[in-house]
């Protein structure tokens, strides 16, 4: 097992069923507990449209979540939809769990939005249908660039707390692509800072060197 699985941070498809009852590897893991939602880093939770339905109001409010990303597609916005409007803040996206779908475009807005919830002492709820792959991809993004590790770090880590999730080949290939695509963006961001600070020490030593007439 990579060992980032059991790493803390600080700051398979939805519509499929978990067929594990408990794992030798997670034997903490119990089948029931698809239907719930898991803590995968502080404030940041991941789970099935079960866990944030009408009847579990109370339950929400007790884990103290002000923020849920609900995830579907069109053709299920009769039965996924937002609930508690008046309670939470809401983003939707619209996202089939299918391998042709382009999920990279939604980890961009999806960090925003989980990073101003717990840059403000929030808690978030991502929910699709099963919280198994178009959510489980979405947290997966957002655990690989706050710490910094690779996609088969980042799935490990997110599996040691919700067991069950299983992404779409599609989407495990654009997670890959990902990993590429932020490290370059890091990378990119440490050289200009460092070429910043480099020009401010030059500014700083030219101006010091320069003499005025009296």
């Amino acid at each position: 097992m990579d060992s980032n699985a059991n790493k803390e941070i600080t700051l398979g498809s939805d519509e499929d069923e978990c067929n594990v009852t408990e794992s030798t590897d997670f034997p903490f893991w119990l089948y029931p507990m698809r239907r719930d939602m898991q803590e995968i880093i502080p404030g940041l939770f991941l789970g099935p449209y079960a866990s944030a339905m009408k009847s579990k109001l109370e339950d929400l409010l007790k884990a103290g979540i002000t923020h849920i990303i609900c995830i579907r597609q069109s053709i299920e916005a009769k039965f996924i939809r937002p609930n508690f409007p008046q309670h939470f803040q809401y983003l939707v996206l619209e996202v089939a769990d299918c391998p042709t779908e382009n999920i990279i475009k939604h980890f961009k807005p999806t960090k925003e939005f989980i990073d101003d919830c717990l840059d403000n002492r929030g808690r978030v709820l991502v929910h699709g249908n099963g919280g198994i792959s178009r959510s489980a991809a979405i947290v997966i993004a957002y655990v690989m660039v706050k710490g910094t590790m690779s996609y088969r770090e980042a799935f490990a880590y997110v599996r040691n707390k919700r067991f069950c999730i299983s992404l779409n080949e599609g989407f495990s290939q654009q997670l890959l692509e990902y990993e590429h695509i932020y490290r370059a963006e890091l990378l990119f961001a440490c050289q200009t800072s460092a070429q910043s600070g480099k020009r401010k020490r030059f500014d700083l030593e030219m101006d010091s060197e320069q003499t005025f007439p009296k």
